[in-house]
């Protein structure tokens, strides 16, 4: 039987990404995303939002924490593409906690750059360890 375990997101960060670095020059960001959705009310005339929905966020690809670490905090919007992946903690007082994290394949900053910036306003996309496809000899503009 097959299956799949992909999630696609875009919301905005709820707080600053939390960003570790470990010794081997490795990284890893997280950082909680906030979704909402909304609906059309016909009969009250208005847009109605529903509760926003928090997702656990882990980015364990260096180039891309490099890329969260750089680029991203506090309300900024993002599309995050990854797998849900659920973990299990003792606590202090020796209970089980069971949280469910989206561990990040792909990022696309959705944002606006800060002025300044030297970042164009427009979307990027961002996968580590992908190169750039080049043209075929044979391929040729159709007009």
């Amino acid at each position: 039987m097959a299956s799949v375990n992909k999630v696609i997101l875009l919301g905005n960060l709820g707080k600053d990404p939390e960003i570790k670095s470990f010794d081997n020059g490795g990284m890893i960001a997280q950082f909680p995303l906030a979704t909402v959705e909304s609906y059309y009310d016909k009969e009250q005339a208005k847009r109605v939002e529903l509760p926003t929905d928090w997702h656990n966020v882990v980015v364990k690809k260096t180039g891309l924490a490099k890329v969260v670490q750089q680029f991203l905090h506090k309300g900024s919007q993002v599309f995050v593409e990854g797998k849900l992946k659920t973990r299990s903690y003792q606590t202090k007082e020796g209970e089980t906690r069971w949280v469910t994290e989206v561990h990040v394949d792909e990022l696309v900053l959705t944002g606006k750059a800060p002025s300044g910036s030297g970042v164009s306003d427009g979307p990027a996309t961002h996968r580590e360890n992908t190169p750039p496809i080049p043209p075929r000899a044979d391929d040729t503009v159709p007009f």
